[in-house]
């Protein structure tokens, strides 16, 4: 796993180590590319006396031999970039790998502050800039590089003074690149803002989209998007304009050198300083030399708006992290399900509890309803029996063990979620189902049958192999619930969560899913979230929670005999004491 960091790509250098015998394969291509453009200048310098004095046969030769070098040339240039553009792109993939490997493990609550949007944009279009950059780096920046420091070398052989007019303008250049580099990632790092902030946009916008329309608020949203994209359009102006300065600002400043040069060989050949040969050699070796300065130049841009995608895809990495397992975790093995919770403290700032002083035991095998106003704590408590987060104070035993003692994953098999909202990947109903676990197919029939969820499906064109669409848009949403449920049960967990699985329902679909979770339930622990209390009537226990606190549990008939928050709760929702209609 990458340490976290600033946007240094040296950081990214250990990941090409795995590929070293490619890369010094791709660098002794690079240098017999850059060394040809040597033999090439030394061509050019006896190729023009030659053309003048009518040499024919010696030309003829000079040609035959610049072939051979260019063709030579060539290869060398494929096998470097072919060579070293696999450990480029396998170094941004690795990169995004770790990145997604990371934000699976970010906690919760960070998480939901995140704009799915952006985090698409830095995985997709942020891993791709990184990638583009990467692959310049090493097969265009680093031999252009090479083959300016290469041609400067021999121009400083053929002749200094000239060469020393040249270099005396490069700190200038440099100064002049790097400039403007910072200033365009800072104006990249804007326009990527923007461009997230977009990208965060149309994904509400898509998903909301009916609301949109059931409120006539279209005008609204359009405005909105469109205020959105002038300011996108602004920040990716402002990258454009300063790279487009850029330009004739640096070629002003070669073009002053270049005729300097001129000017100042003209002086030499006249005193008898310089050759005619000499000087061919040295103008050919100037004009190869603009090529690998714009290469560089236009390279350093892109470098520095790589910079600014590395730095945001480093920034998932700063995001707090799940705790880690335990280095002695318990095995688990096959769990009863029996819940005892101790002394349990927990708030998301800790100055700010939102359960206090939670004692509360289930045994294996009973059904316990929570129930009472939003923010009372019911969800929260799901998170910390699921571990997405741990409680502050107190303990939390599963069949004696300690939930902090456990590994993660070994937990969540043990213990299945269905929410209220169900979430499904596009792929097979089956896939939906094992979501990734190994089982045959006989177990996930019958986890079906158990969820009442097998005659739907069988009835489908093909059955189990149906392809669900995106977000589970051809079933409904009472089949859509019912497969959730048989997810849930099919790692024949001990603990069951259900988040008011039935609240979203109509009549008949609650009933079909109602049956379902009542044969899913049978033989284990039950945790219900319920705001509609009729459904928890027939709990083994119901626990009344407010402001994080126990303030009554007992059975229905009990607690509503007894009075208090239940039975208020109760009244609001026009449920009666079943004792006494």
């Amino acid at each position: 796993m990458l340490s976290p960091s600033q946007a240094g790509f040296r950081r990214l250098l250990p990941l090409l180590r795995p590929h070293l015998r490619q890369l010094i394969a791709g660098l002794a291509c690079m240098l017999l590319y850059v060394s040809s453009f040597l033999l090439l200048l030394n061509l050019a310098g006896e190729l023009f006396p030659s053309l003048s004095s009518r040499d024919l046969p010696k030309v003829l030769l000079l040609i035959a031999q610049g072939v051979v070098i260019f063709a030579v040339q060539k290869l060398a240039q494929f096998g470097q970039d072919s060579l070293l553009a696999g450990p480029a792109l396998q170094v941004s993939q690795k990169l995004r790998s770790d990145v997604f490997r990371r934000l699976q493990t970010v906690e919760l609550g960070a998480l939901e502050k995140l704009s799915a949007g952006d985090l698409t944009y830095r995985l997709t279009e942020d891993a791709d800039r990184v990638s583009e950059v990467l692959y310049k780096s090493i097969h265009d920046t680093v031999p252009s590089a090479l083959q300016l420091l290469a041609v400067l070398g021999y121009m400083l052989w053929l002749d200094w003074k000239l060469t020393a007019s040249i270099v005396l303008l490069a700190p200038l250049i440099v100064w002049l690149v790097s400039l403007f580099g910072a200033r365009v990632m800072a104006a990249t790092e804007r326009s990527q803002k923007k461009v997230s902030e977009l990208a965060g946009l149309l994904g509400e916008a898509i998903e909301g989209l009916p609301l949109v329309r059931a409120f006539a608020a279209e005008p609204w949203l359009q405005d909105r998007f469109e205020r959105e994209i002038d300011q996108h359009r602004q920040a990716r102006h402002r990258t454009y304009n300063l790279v487009a300065l850029q330009h004739p600002v640096v070629g002003m400043i070669e073009v002053v050198g270049l005729f300097s040069v001129l000017a100042l060989a003209a002086w030499r050949i006249e005193s008898g300083d310089l050759t005619i040969a000499g000087l061919s050699s040295y103008l050919t070796g100037l004009v190869v030399l603009i090529d690998p300065i714009a290469h560089v130049t236009n390279n350093f841009n892109e470098f520095q708006q790589g910079q600014a995608s590395l730095k945001r895809l480093r920034q998932i990495e700063r995001e707090p992290q799940e705790a880690a397992d335990p280095a002695d975790a318990i095995a688990l093995g096959n769990l009863r399900g029996d819940l005892d919770l101790q002394g349990v403290c927990f708030g998301y700032d800790p100055a700010q509890p939102v359960l206090q002083d939670l004692n509360l035991e289930v045994k294996a095998g009973q059904v316990l309803a929570l129930v009472g106003p939003s923010g009372a704590g019911k969800s929260t408590l799901f998170s910390l029996l699921l571990r997405f987060n741990t409680a502050q104070q107190g303990r939390i035993l599963l069949d004696g063990n300690d939930l902090s003692a456990l590994r993660a994953r070994d937990l969540r098999r043990q213990v299945a979620l269905v929410p209220q909202r169900t979430t499904v990947f596009s792929g097979s109903i089956a896939e939906a189902i094992r979501f990734g676990r190994r089982a045959s197919d006989a177990d996930v029939m019958e986890a079906a049958r158990l969820a009442n969820a097998d005659e739907f499906i069988q009835s489908l064109p093909n059955g189990y192999e149906t392809l669900l669409e995106e977000r589970g848009s051809n079933v409904s949403g009472g089949q859509l619930q019912r497969i959730a449920i048989a997810r849930a049960v099919l790692g024949n967990p001990a603990l069951l969560l259900l988040d008011e699985a039935t609240s979203a329902l109509d009549a008949e679909a609650e009933a079909a899913v109602q049956l379902g979770l009542k044969q899913a339930m049978s033989g284990r622990t039950v945790l219900v979230i319920a705001h509609r209390l009729a459904t928890v009537q027939e709990a083994d226990q119901i626990v009344v929670l407010e402001k994080g606190t126990i303030v009554d549990r007992g059975s229905h008939d009990a607690l509503m005999q007894r009075g208090g928050r239940y039975r208020e709760l109760c009244e609001r929702q026009f449920i009666r004491d079943l004792q006494n209609p």
